[in-house]
């Protein structure tokens, strides 16, 4: 990975809910820690994050009060955090502003909207967005949905990038087809084990000198090995 990675802490009760942003914050490039309650978050050491997310109804302890902790420690004063809420009254943004929140989001919200206002934000605060992932001559550009390799490009298919993208940003761990299909394909779409071979076998072809990198873990799956 990145040697500087970008780590963001996502805090939720809800537990499928962490695993979402998880998922797709990891697909744009970070390294994602999550805490299902604003307690435990912190016993956590909260200066190694770039930004953090706080649903505010949680437990006893709430993402408000989380938000003051946080604010109130020297060493994460400036961290930008942004806030979640399904409740419909603005008062409790109104609160999470007052309390030093930079931005908010009201649940449900689109995953992609999300990872926007997160890219938004870290550009703001002058983190890296992780907008490129480089191995050698081999880089992805996350904006342009493009990949390069020895200055030349290489057409990829939207689910080729995504491989790539995720292998490339979790480099040296294997990943298992159940783990690939979550990830990389949507919900409603039935996918048979012979697909996802398929695509990274696809895959493997257009890298060329890279080809070897993408490998296999008999009766376990696939990963990008420097």
């Amino acid at each position: 990975m990145d040697a500087n990675p970008v780590k963001i802490l996502v805090v939720d009760d809800e537990a499928s809910i962490c695993e979402l942003m998880k998922i797709n914050l990891e697909l744009a490039g970070y390294v994602v820690d999550v805490a299902y309650s604003a307690e435990s978050a912190l016993q956590m050491d909260l200066q190694q994050y770039s930004l953090m997310v706080f649903d505010i109804m949680m437990g006893e302890m709430s993402g408000l009060e989380l938000v003051t902790a946080v604010r109130e420690n020297k060493n994460t004063s400036e961290v930008p955090i942004i806030v979640c809420t399904a409740l419909g009254d603005e008062q409790p943004l109104v609160d999470g502003f007052t309390r030093g929140a930079d931005d908010y989001i009201k649940k449900p919200f689109s995953m992609r909207e999300f990872v926007l206002r997160v890219q938004r934000l870290l550009k703001r605060f002058n983190a890296n967005p992780l907008d490129a992932v480089k191995f050698g001559d081999l880089e992805l550009d996350v904006v342009s949905r493009s990949c390069m390799i020895d200055g030349e490009e290489v057409m990829l298919t939207k689910r080729e990038f995504d491989l790539l993208h995720l292998f490339l940003t979790n480099r040296n761990k294997i990943f298992t087809r159940d783990e690939i299909l979550r990830r990389i394909w949507e919900k409603n779409i039935y996918v048979v084990d012979r697909t996802i071979d398929v695509n990274i076998n696809r895959l493997r072809k257009k890298l060329g000198k890279y080809e070897s990198n993408i490998i296999t873990k008999q009766g376990y799956g696939y990963g990008f090995k420097d």
